[in-house]
């Protein structure tokens, strides 16, 4: 019996031990949680520890405490960091992401032209976003087919839209106003008049979800990949291209500055642009593959949002210089909580 408890002991031993092992030599990746974190994990992670017998190990949080925490870090947290391409310039600014070597990502020399952020942070997925509506919940009147669509009188109480990132209406309000981006202040007043068919601002991801899947705003300006899960859940929601396009979303992926495992991390990347796992990732979560030679399928192709052609890149995305929205975003915030959300 003593033998036995003996065995017993140095068996849960070493496989502690090796666990701990496996935990210290994983590879860390920094990301969003939830869906996000499984979309990294279930189409990424598993296969690069399937090819390098390295686990993956995530940690997660939101765009802007994790750019703070980075910041405060004496050495990086994580090996790699999922994030927007407009926070990833904030990285850049703050000497955080290593410049990266192409040559040891071979599939980069296929990533369409909008995912070519910088020499420090490469798109991983693409996304847009635009107008998603409940038709079962609105008169058949009410078209979408222009973004001036959301100033009609008839949707007065009903829209809701990001609080922690005005920068899509703050661009698109530019746009139909004459202006742009850059120019923003042109669409202000623009702005201002869509105030009465707001009834809510949401927080984060699950929250747009509740608030159109429950009807309580059945208009949002909404991330297309939301849209398109909760569709698969069978809520009654359709996302339109309008007219003028939808504004674009690419997240992107680096390696830190200071990562002891630079190697394997550009093992990584490789893999999150193959061609075969932007496929899965189309196929299982609907965002738009950032590789020209990834297999999309006809029906996921008709999809607002899912570009599968430069036409389509270039003619149906409204387009924010990335550094202009890194500089700009806590200012549009500022205005836009004070004139709009208040």
């Amino acid at each position: 019996m003593i033998r036995k408890l003996l065995t017993l002991c140095m068996l849960s031993a070493t496989l502690a031990a090796a666990s701990a092992y496996a935990q210290d030599n994983a590879l860390v990746v920094s990301t969003w949680g939830g869906s996000f974190r499984d979309l990294i994990d279930e189409n990424i992670g598993k296969e690069f520890t399937k090819q390098t017998g390295v686990p993956v190990k995530y940690v997660t949080g939101g765009t802007i405490d994790r750019l703070n925490k980075a910041k405060l870090a004496s050495k990086p947290e994580s090996d790699i960091t999922f994030t927007t391409s407009h926070v990833g310039w904030l990285y850049v600014n703050g000497d955080l992401f290593e410049q990266l070597d192409t040559s040891k990502i071979p599939n980069a020399s296929r990533l369409v032209d909008r995912a070519k952020i910088s020499p420090y942070h490469i798109g991983s997925w693409a996304y847009v976003y635009s107008i998603g509506y409940r038709p079962d919940l609105l008169p058949p009147s009410v078209k979408f087919e222009s973004w001036n669509d959301l100033w009609n009188p008839a949707l007065k109480g009903k829209i809701s839209a990001p609080d922690f990132d005005p920068s899509h209406l703050i661009a698109v309000s530019a746009m139909l106003s004459g202006g742009d981006a850059k120019s923003w202040e042109k669409g202000q007043d623009k702005l201002k008049a869509l105030k009465p068919n707001f009834k809510a601002f949401y927080t984060n991801d699950a929250n747009a979800q509740q608030l159109i899947a429950t009807g309580e705003t059945p208009v949002e300006v909404i991330l297309s990949m939301n849209a398109y899960h909760m569709a698969s859940q069978g809520v009654p929601i359709k996302v339109v291209m309008p007219k003028e396009g939808a504004v674009l979303g690419v997240d992107t992926m680096a390696i830190m500055k200071g990562s002891t495992k630079t190697d394997l991390a550009y093992k990584f990347l490789n893999i999150a642009l193959s061609p075969e796992v932007q496929s899965k990732i189309v196929a299982s979560k609907k965002a738009s593959p950032v590789v020209d030679n990834a297999t999309v399928s006809a029906e996921d192709a008709k999809l607002p949002g899912v570009f599968t052609t430069k036409a389509q890149w270039d003619s149906q995305t409204i387009v924010i210089d990335n550094k202009l929205r890194a500089e700009k975003t806590a200012e549009w915030r500022k205005w836009f909580t004070e004139n709009v959300m208040n």
